[in-house]
C-alpha cells in the first residue's frame, strides 16, 4: 500500500482547469495520487501515467494507461496525440524513500544506487559509481552545483580519503563519511547533514536538470491550445527552470506583454505553496511549490 501523501493535490487539480472530457498527462505518476483524484472528481476523464517505476502501477483502473517511461520520452508515448493538462511532481515519493531500497534516504542503510529505474542494468550509472570513481573536483562540484552545499569541497575531499581504504557500498557508508566531514554545529542543523549531498548525487545519477527541461519542451509542444501545464517542485534548481521556461513562453525574451503576445499566460503569477495546516500533516511539503501556466488557442 501506498504511504505517499499527494502534495498541492486539491492546489493543482484545481487550477488545471479540467472537465469530464479532459485527457490529462501525469509525467510523474508515482504514488498516483493527483490522477486517481481527477478520476474521482471527473470519471469520464482518461489519464496517461508515466513513470521510470513500473513498480508503483498495479493496473486497476482502465481509465489510466500506465508506461513504464521517463517523462523525456513523453513524445514517443503520445505519438503526435494532444492532451488538455500536464502534470509534472518532482518530488521523491514517500514509497520510494521509505521502501525502495535503492538508497533514496540517509535514513536507511541501503545499496548507495539512488536510480529512479526499478531494476536498474549494470550499464546505468549509480551514486556508487559517482562516489568510488569520480575526481574530487567532479565531486565537489555536482555537491555544490546540485545540492548548493557549503561544505561540498571537504566532504568531496573526505569522499575520496575513504575510498582509498575501502569502497563505499551505502547509504550509511556515506553518511558517516560525510558527518565526519562537516563541522558539529553543522550536524545539529534543522536540515539533515547528508540532505545535500544526497539530493546532488539523486540529480547527478538521474541526470534530472536536462530530463526537466526536455520534458518542459516536450509537454508544451503536447497541450492543446487552451490546456495546462502544471509543475510542482521542491529544490530551487528545479523551480529556477521552471519559473525560466514559464516567463520565456509568457512574455518573448526582449519584448514587452503589450508589445507582442507570447504563447502562454501564467495562471499564477506568484508561486503556490503549501498551507500551514496542510504542512503539519505532512512536513515534507515545506518545500514545495507550484507553477501553473495555459497555452494560448
Amino acid at each position: 500500500m501506498s504511504v505517499h501523501k499527494t502534495v498541492l493535490l486539491n492546489e493543482t487539480i484545481d487550477g488545471l482547469n479540467l472537465t469530464d472530457k479532459s485527457l490529462v498527462l501525469d509525467c510523474t505518476f508515482g504514488g498516483g495520487g493527483h490522477s486517481r483524484e481527477i478520476l474521482k472528481r471527473f470519471p469520464k476523464a482518461k489519464i496517461i501515467a508515466l513513470d521510470q517505476d513500473k513498480s508503483v502501477w498495479d493496473g486497476n483502473d482502465e481509465r489510466i494507461s500506465f508506461h513504464n517511461e521517463n517523462f523525456s520520452d513523453l513524445d514517443k508515448v503520445l505519438k503526435g496525440e494532444k492532451v488538455d493538462g500536464i502534470i509534472f511532481d518532482l518530488g521523491l515519493s514517500s514509497d520510494q524513500l521509505e521502501n525502495s531500497g535503492r538508497g533514496f534516504s540517509f535514513l536507511k542503510d541501503e545499496p548507495l544506487l539512488m536510480t529512479m529505474k526499478t531494476n536498474p542494468s549494470e550499464e546505468d550509472l549509480t551514486a556508487e559509481d559517482i562516489v568510488n570513481t569520480w575526481e574530487e573536483k567532479n565531486l565537489a562540484d555536482i555537491i555544490y552545483g546540485y545540492g548548493e552545499e557549503k561544505f561540498s569541497r571537504r566532504i568531496a575531499r573526505a569522499i575520496v580519503e575513504a575510498r582509498s581504504k575501502a569502497r563505499i557500498k551505502t547509504t550509511f557508508d556515506l553518511v558517516k563519511i560525510i558527518s565526519d566531514s562537516v563541522p558539529a554545529v553543522y550536524r545539529r542543523g534543522r536540515i539533515h547533514f547528508a540532505t545535500r549531498t544526497f539530493q546532488a548525487l539523486r540529480i547527478a545519477v538521474n541526470d534530472e536538470l536536462r530530463v526537466l527541461q526536455t520534458g518542459l519542451e516536450k509537454g508544451f509542444d503536447a497541450l492543446k491550445g487552451g490546456g495546462r501545464m502544471a509543475v510542482i517542485t521542491f529544490h530551487s534548481l528545479e523551480d529556477r527552470i521552471v519559473k525560466k521556461f514559464f516567463k520565456a513562453l509568457a512574455s518573448p525574451v526582449g519584448l514587452r506583454p503589450r508589445e507582442k503576445e507570447g504563447k502562454a499566460i501564467l495562471i499564477n503569477k506568484k508561486v503556490i505553496l503549501e498551507s500551514s495546516e496542510e504542512l503539519k500533516k505532512n512536513p515534507r511539503a515545506r518545500s514545495a511549490k507550484l507553477r501553473i501556466l495555459e497555452k494560448i488557442k
